[in-house]
C-alpha cells in the first residue's frame, strides 16, 4: 500500500512511529485546524492510542502516515460515513508545520482519493475546512474537489464560533488520469 511521489511516502502507521508523531503533531497551529479528535497537547499516550486505532479500523476506513524525506510528516485518510450517507467518505489530512507549502498535502489527498474511488464503492468524497484555513481550501481545489457550501457558525473551535466550508468530489467527476 506504499505510494511514493517525489519526496513523499504514504504507508500504514507502525509501532515505532509514536515518538516522531508526537514531535510533529504537538503543535497548536495544527490542532487549530482539525477536529477535536486530534488532541492538544499531543502526548505519547495519544500517539500510542492513534496508532492502535489506525491499525484496527474497519475495512472501510484508511489512515496512512505521510513521510517526507523518510520522516513522519503528517497523516491522511478517509472513513465511511454512516446511515443514509454510507456511500460517502469523509476525507482528512494534516501536515507538520515544517512540511507546509511543499505540495505534500495535495499529493496525499490525490492518492487517498484514488484509493477511495478505486478500492471502495463510494460515490462521494467530502471534506470540511474551518474558515481560517485557506491553505486547506487550496489543497482540496488542486486535488479536484469543488466548493459546495458554507455552513455559518457551524463549528466551535479554539473558543470561537466559525464557519465550515464543505468541499466534495463525485465519482462521476473524478479524473483518474490526473491522479
Amino acid at each position: 500500500m506504499t505510494k511514493t511521489t517525489q519526496s513523499l511516502d504514504l504507508r500504514p502507521w507502525q509501532e515505532g512511529d509514536e515518538g516522531a508523531l508526537v514531535k510533529i503533531a504537538n503543535n497548536r497551529k495544527i490542532w487549530r485546524n482539525l477536529t477535536e479528535r486530534f488532541p492538544h497537547p499531543y502526548t505519547m499516550k495519544d500517539a500510542v492510542s492513534w496508532i492502535e486505532h489506525a491499525n484496527s479500523e474497519p475495512s472501510d476506513a484508511i489512515n496512512l502516515a505521510l513521510l517526507g524525506n523518510g520522516q513522519i510528516a503528517g497523516g491522511a485518510g478517509f472513513e465511511r460515513r454512516g446511515d443514509l450517507s454510507t456511500r460517502t467518505a469523509e476525507m482528512g489530512y494534516w501536515l507538520g508545520e515544517p512540511y507546509w507549502g511543499k505540495g505534500f498535502a495535495t499529493r496525499a489527498l490525490v492518492h487517498t482519493t484514488q484509493k477511495a474511488f478505486e478500492d471502495f464503492d463510494f460515490v462521494r468524497l467530502e471534506a470540511g475546512v474551518i474558515e481560517w484555513n485557506p491553505a486547506s481550501k487550496r489543497v482540496l481545489e488542486k486535488a479536484g474537489y469543488t466548493f459546495e457550501a458554507r455552513h455559518a457558525k457551524r463549528l466551535f473551535k479554539d473558543g470561537q464560533h466559525c464557519d465550515e466550508f464543505i468541499y466534495a468530489l463525485l465519482r462521476e467527476d473524478w479524473n483518474p488520469s490526473s491522479a
